[in-house]
Order: structure tokens, then C-alpha cells, then sequence
């Protein structure tokens, strides 16, 4: 009998990158309910007087590189301006053929014209009980719904703010995915009951939890896999690491604002460089390719796969080192 010699196919890292989507509640704060363009503008858009930074830009970007990415489109603004804020915000990401998923900031609860899935506010998901969640959870999936997204299958809570009942209520209302559990962020606002160390695609509470990326920084601390956090040559250091071990996927997040300056009036040019040279690269490596939660879903991956240190990239002075220069210069130009 002949052995089947084929050899086996390559190994491929998904990476989720991922775009937090909003708008400002600061600024609305600031702006009131007359501000919604200038909201968009600064946002969404990411307008500036020396051009766009925010999600058509990256999207321009992606495109160059035949990328895709995963927009965490938060719909909660339509309380206060109606269904029309969030089909402006997702039209444009649908026609681009990227993915739009569910992503909820609670802060808009407590500015609400229209009427609320809830009668309490809160600033984050895990201020509510399970069963408000549920509420808020399945009327988000309606507005997206009703702005022309297909149901979704994902979910990031606003500031990471999730909790045990968050993951339950995204069981119950049919999502079963969600990327809420930042280990990177030690003070995050994140209550899932999940340690840091807890770094790849899980099963936890119904749902497979899928956590933000994250290298290894000084001693036992994380630092989270998010385009102001991490330079581009942790980034892409990440991404090789990732291949080399095999991983099943890196998150990486970026915001609709996170070109710009703190102000949201300049171009952050350090950001946008590092933004577009994080696209080449992943374009580049051998091994990993840009993937949605539809095309590739992540799979809750057995205990004790590998050990968790194993699953963070180690620790790297000098790239420490260069990341802190460049974000020195970074916060004297473009605010602290």
C-alpha cells in the first residue's frame, strides 16, 4: 500500500483586527444634540483639516493590502439622534465588504431622547443585571439589524466592561462570540472571571471568550495588543511569534478616532505610519492572514493546550525601550 506523502498544509494564524467603531460621548457632552455632524466628522471619520484618518481611510489602507477587519460598530448613539447615526456609520464598512459586529458603550443610556431598551444607566455592561443585559444586548442586535447588518455573532463591551452575565446574555440572545477580556490591561474594566494568563480562545459562561492579544512586558505584567500600546515592531514581532507557535489567531484592536491627534483635530502621522506599515506587514508574513468572525470563527481551543506563558510573546528590552522613545515624542506632539 502507498503512503499519501502530500506534505501537510503550512500553518496559518487568523488575525482579527479589530476597529472599534463609536462615537464620542465626550464630545457629545461638549457638542449636545446639534453636534451629531461634527461628532461623525471627528469620530467616524476622523476629518481633519489636512485630510480623513477615521474608518474610510482604513478602509483605504485595508483595501491596498486586500485585508479585512472586524468594525465593533457601537449603535447606542441612536437613542439620542435615531436610526440614521448608525446607518451612516455602517453603510460605508458594509459596501467595503468588511465585517460589522456588535459593540456596546452604556454611558448613551443616561442621554437618551428616544426610548431606551432600559430604564436604568450605567457606564459599563457589568453595571446591569443579566437580564437587563439581555435587554440591551438584544436591542443593539435589532439597530444593527435595522441599519442592514446581517444578526450579529460577536460582541465587545464599551471599555472592556463585561462581566460573567455579559457572556451568559450573549448565550441566551444566540452570540457566541465575544472579545471583551483584556489580559494586557491590569486595571481594566473587564469582570470576566478569567486571569490574565488567559490569553487564548476559550469556552467560558456559553460562549467562546476570545481574549485581546497581548505581549510580555517587564517582569510578570502584559501590555494589550492595540495599535497606541504596541510599536510596530512589537506588532510585528507578535504577529512572527504567533506563526512560529502556532497559534489559532491574534486580536489586534484600533479605533474609528485612533489616527488622530488626543484632540481629534490632527493627524497623529506616527499612528497613521504605524497603522499603515502594520498593514504591509501583515500582508507580508508568511502565515497570517487577516480573517473575520464569520469567514474563520475562533474555536475554544482544549485545557492545557499549551502552557500560558508560552502563549505571550516574550519580553524584549530594546523593543520596550524604542516603543517608549517613539511614544515620548509621540505625546509632545500630539497631546499627553
Amino acid at each position: 500500500m502507498v503512503q499519501d506523502r502530500r506534505p501537510a498544509a503550512p500553518h496559518q494564524t487568523n488575525v482579527y483586527l479589530t476597529i472599534d467603531t463609536e462615537y464620542s460621548a465626550a464630545l457629545f457632552r461638549m457638542l449636545g444634540e446639534a453636534g451629531r455632524a461634527e461628532n461623525f466628522a471627528r469620530s467616524i471619520l476622523g476629518r481633519t483639516p489636512a485630510g480623513d484618518a477615521g474608518i474610510r481611510y482604513q478602509m483605504d489602507v485595508l483595501d491596498r493590502h486586500d485585508l479585512k477587519a472586524v468594525f465593533f460598530v457601537d449603535p447606542m448613539p441612536s437613542l439620542v439622534w435615531g436610526q440614521r447615526a448608525i446607518t451612516d456609520v455602517v453603510e460605508p464598512i458594509l459596501a467595503r465588504g468588511h465585517e460589522v459586529q456588535l459593540h456596546l458603550h452604556t454611558e448613551w443610556l443616561a442621554f437618551a431622547r428616544h426610548k431606551p431598551p432600559i430604564s436604568r444607566t450605567g457606564p459599563d455592561m457589568r453595571d446591569f443585571t443579566r437580564a437587563e443585559q439581555r435587554q440591551l444586548i438584544s436591542w443593539g442586535i435589532d439597530a444593527l439589524v435595522a441599519a442592514g447588518v446581517r444578526r450579529p455573532t460577536a460582541f465587545r463591551a464599551g471599555n472592556y466592561g463585561a462581566n460573567d452575565d455579559t457572556l451568559a446574555a450573549l448565550s441566551e440572545v444566540g452570540i457566541g462570540i465575544d472579545t471583551s477580556h483584556c489580559p494586557g490591561i491590569a486595571d481594566s474594566k473587564c469582570d470576566i472571571s478569567l486571569t490574565q494568563w488567559h490569553l487564548s480562545p476559550l469556552l467560558h459562561c456559553g460562549v467562546v471568550e476570545v481574549p485581546i492579544s497581548a505581549i510580555r512586558g517587564f517582569g510578570d505584567t502584559l501590555r494589550h495588543a492595540q495599535l497606541t500600546a504596541l510599536s510596530h515592531a512589537e506588532l510585528v514581532a507578535a504577529l512572527r511569534f504567533a506563526v512560529e507557535t502556532r497559534a489559532q489567531c491574534i486580536t489586534i484592536v484600533s479605533h474609528s478616532f485612533e489616527l488622530l491627534s488626543r484632540d481629534r483635530r490632527r493627524i497623529n502621522r506616527i499612528l497613521q505610519r504605524r497603522f499603515e506599515a502594520l498593514c504591509r506587514s501583515i500582508a507580508a508574513i508568511p502565515g497570517c492572514r487577516t480573517e473575520t468572525y464569520r469567514s474563520a470563527p475562533p474555536v475554544a481551543e482544549p485545557p492545557g493546550r499549551s502552557s500560558p506563558a508560552a502563549a505571550a510573546l516574550p519580553h524584549s528590552p530594546v523593543r520596550t525601550g524604542l516603543r517608549m522613545a517613539e511614544q515620548l515624542i509621540g505625546n509632545r506632539l500630539y497631546g499627553a
